[in-house]
This record gives C-alpha cells, structure tokens and sequence, in this order.
C-alpha cells in the first residue's frame, strides 16, 4: 500500500473507506454538501491544506462538483490538488438502484482506477521503507495531559485550541484528530501545553 503525504478530502465515509483500502493517507470527508455550514470543518481543512496540502477527490456527478468547486473558492489554490475520476456508469453494491445520473461514485471505483486517479492528480508518494511508523496520539494522552476528564478540562482544551490556531468550537475528538494529522507524537508531547 502506498502512502500519501497530502490529505485527501472525499465526500462521504463510504467514499472514505474504499479509499483506505488502496492507498495509506489520511482521508477527511466533507459530509457531502455538510461542508458548506460547518465552519469547524472548513476551518480544519484550511489549516491541513497549510500544513500538508489537500487532494480533492469528488464523485463525477454534479453534487460531486458543486462540493468541488465550493472548496476550490474556499482553499488557496497553491494547496489544493485536484483527482478526478472517470464517468463510469453503474451502481454501487451497497445501493438497490443507481444514483440520478448513473455514474459510480468514489466508493463504486476499482482499486487501480482510484490510485491512478490520485497519481495523475501528482499526489506525492512516500517511500514506505523510509518513514518510521507513527504513533499515534490517543484519548490516555490527552487525559493525561489534562485534556479530558478532570474539572478544567475544557478551559486547557480550549487554550490548546488557541495556541494551535484551531477552531474554538472543535469538541475533544476533533481535536484529537487534528493533532494526530498536524503534529507526531514527539511534537506534540514536546508542545508546551
């Protein structure tokens, strides 16, 4: 399995998991058209574009578009690569009937057609025999760390936020998501919390 160091940003969890099982990368689901209300999420793609650069890879219907060009007005374009995947009609083995306009979406795609897809987009492909295998950052940390589960929890939470440039609202698994994204585990326990 090939891994991927830009974060790859698909619609929807099925889209996700299809993905997870062909390359190795941190995969972000927009929740379909949920993005275009959800500053949290917007916010947090902003930063890992910063930080690591998104891939854009959206279904080839026309909501799969709207959501695509939704984010490329939303992203700076410098950051923001984008994946495409061919009209292929048909229907997804979940699905009883096809969608409105008969294509296959992300999670309908063969293994070969999704990695080419990301190649041609110029993903860049880490040398697995070169990269350390990464911890990483777990709820105990943050409990241990004061994050959660004591009385000032949310206000040291909340000043990790701050220092981290994160959304304020972000609860404490989105947090731990973000940090297990942005930072190793020695960067982050070596932070000054």
């Amino acid at each position: 399995m090939r891994k991927i160091r830009e974060v790859i940003v698909v619609e929807g969890r099925y889209d996700k998991n299809a993905l997870k099982q062909v390359v190795d990368a941190t995969v972000v689901e927009t929740r379909g058209f949920g993005v275009f209300n959800d500053r949290e999420r917007l916010a947090l793609l902003r930063r890992l574009a910063a930080e690591r650069g998104l891939i854009l890879l959206t279904d080839s219907d026309g909501a799969g578009f709207v959501i695509r060009n939704f984010l490329k007005g939303a992203i700076p374009k410098s950051r923001l690569k984008q994946a495409y995947i061919p009209d292929i009609h048909g229907k997804e083995r979940r699905k009883t009937a096809p969608g409105r306009e008969g294509k296959l979406g992300v999670e309908g795609m063969p293994p070969q057609i999704l990695l080419a897809a990301l190649e041609r987009a110029g993903a860049t492909f880490e040398d697995d025999t070169l990269s350390a295998e990464r911890r990483p950052i777990t709820k105990a940390d943050f409990y241990a760390l004061g994050l959660t589960g004591g009385p000032d929890s949310a206000a040291r939470r909340s000043a990790l936020l701050k220092k981290l440039d994160l959304p304020e609202r972000m609860t404490a698994n989105a947090l731990l998501e973000a940090v297990n994204i942005l930072y190793t585990r020695e960067e982050f326990l070596g932070e000054d919390l």
